[in-house]
């Protein structure tokens, strides 16, 4: 005869069971997680930040007429460069003055130019690398060198290098998000995964030329079929493609695929709230310059690179492009692109601040290279990777701080230089990641984003 138990009993005897199916169920989660290419990772060193938003000025912006004020320049405006060119560059020797003028903000005293009054009035948590220099004297060469770290070779973006090395925060949402990216000088190379795993690209929002008010990821949803239908489509096709997987034996590509199509449904009811700005206050669209002109589109994707920002994606690059290329008619074109950004820039550091997420977040600013000191035609200004100005904002950078310096003309980076790969490898330590450890083994040898260079800029940081 059986003993019949209370329910007291059960549930005194079966406490360890009730106990051991919480630990399994737990355990099962972790060993996902593990299995997850996005799940967060842990990091080298404790991070200074969570993520990057990345504003790409396309085109190379003059430093000398922006943040990098050069009195000399000023009083030898007509006369002759002392020193010889970079080769390369335009034959002129004749050196041009800045047709702005600089003031000095903040407790720093920085001088700004007068094309940012509105980023001027954050001097004091803007971290000026004025010492830059880089590969490439066209804009295809420097463009990849930026996003890459090689301007030769396909190689992965430093955003997909940061997700394969910390995951995201959601998993609803891609790592990466490129908003407008350019279609030129590398097109999709430029947020592409190479020989990463396809799950480590970047997430086109837009692209270059569309309006921001019109940007949308393509294909993401799917007017013809419920969530159900899909859902079953998509069990279909992905066990077709284990079942290759299986046959093939490990391939990271098919392992891409079948992570991408799992994320790509998840995002069709996480994207749609984010890009939908209709919620937003009347005071927050008017601080980023939103249904004005001429600052509607950019401020559009700054308001998205914080909304994304707030929701766990880890790498938001916002692109003003191709428009800082002034080989002629400087003042005509640097002004309308300051005026077009540098209200929705300002808006966007003082959202972060805010809204408490400019201390974790690291900004960036900048373009592939600069410009010269000397003129080119009758107006205009050629590319200058020997020399010129990022600034940093943000992710526990020093606020207020000048590291490194130009010489006397804005021409040759003469102090505290920082190369491109350093400017990685230091974006990289303020996440966390040693540059020299993040690494992913393809054709025989360890790659990682900085190659075989790069020191990390640590006296930067607070």
């Amino acid at each position: 005869m059986h003993s019949q138990l209370s329910r007291r009993q059960l549930l005194q005897t079966a406490g360890c069971g009730f106990g051991y199916l919480a630990l399994a169920s737990l355990a099962t989660q972790q060993a996902l997680a593990a299995s997850d290419p996005l799940s967060p990772r842990k990091t080298h060193h404790p991070p200074r930040a969570k993520r990057i938003i990345f504003l790409f000025m396309h085109g190379g912006p003059s430093q000398v007429d922006t943040f990098d004020y050069k009195p000399r320049l000023e009083r030898d405006d007509g006369k002759q460069l002392p020193f010889e060119p970079a080769k390369g560059t335009t034959v002129s020797r004749t050196l041009l003055k800045s047709p702005w003028k600089f003031r000095q903000y903040g407790e720093c005293g920085h001088y700004v130019s007068d094309l940012f009054p509105h980023i001027a009035t954050h001097v004091d948590e803007l971290c000026f690398l004025s010492g830059m220099h880089t590969e490439g004297q066209s804009h295809g060469q420097a463009v990849l060198t930026l996003h890459t770290g090689v301007h030769n070779l396909t190689r992965p973006s430093m955003g997909s290098w940061i997700v394969y090395g910390l995951g995201t925060e959601n998993q609803n949402l891609p790592g990466f998000i490129t908003i407008c990216p350019t279609r030129g000088h590398g097109g999709a190379l430029n947020y592409g995964s190479a020989f990463l795993p396809a799950i480590y690209q970047g997430t086109a929002i837009g692209s270059a030329g569309s309006p921001a008010s019109s940007a949308q990821i393509r294909y993401l949803s799917n007017k013809d079929r419920t969530a159900e239908q899909q859902r079953r489509q998509l069990d279909l096709l992905q066990s077709l493609n284990r079942e290759h997987l299986a046959r093939s034996g490990d391939d990271d590509r098919l392992d891409g695929v079948i992570e991408s199509y799992e994320l790509a449904f998840r995002m069709q009811s996480a994207v749609p709230r984010l890009t939908d700005l209709s919620g937003e206050s009347a005071a927050v669209l008017k601080l980023y310059g939103i249904g004005e002109k001429p600052t509607d589109d950019f401020g559009r994707q700054c308001l998205l690179a914080r909304r994304f920002a707030e929701a766990g994606v880890r790498f938001i690059q916002v692109s003003h492009s191709f428009k800082w290329d002034q080989h002629g008619n400087l003042l005509k074109g640097h002004q309308q692109n300051a005026l077009e950004v540098d209200r929705p820039i300002a808006g966007l550091l003082t959202d972060l601040r805010q809204r408490g997420l400019l201390d974790d977040t690291l900004v960036l600013w900048g373009g592939e290279f600069g410009r010269t000191p000397v003129v080119q035609g009758k107006d205009g200004r050629d590319h200058n990777p020997q020399g010129f100005t990022v600034w940093l904002a943000g992710g526990g950078v020093k606020g207020g701080l000048t590291h490194g310096a130009t010489d006397e003309f804005g021409y040759y980076a003469v102090q505290g230089k920082v190369h491109m790969h350093d400017l990685h490898a230091t974006l990289l330590w303020a996440l966390g990641l040693d540059h020299e450890k993040l690494t992913y083994r393809y054709a025989g040898r360890d790659f990682r984003l900085t190659d075989v260079y790069g020191n990390v800029v640590k006296e930067i940081f607070a």
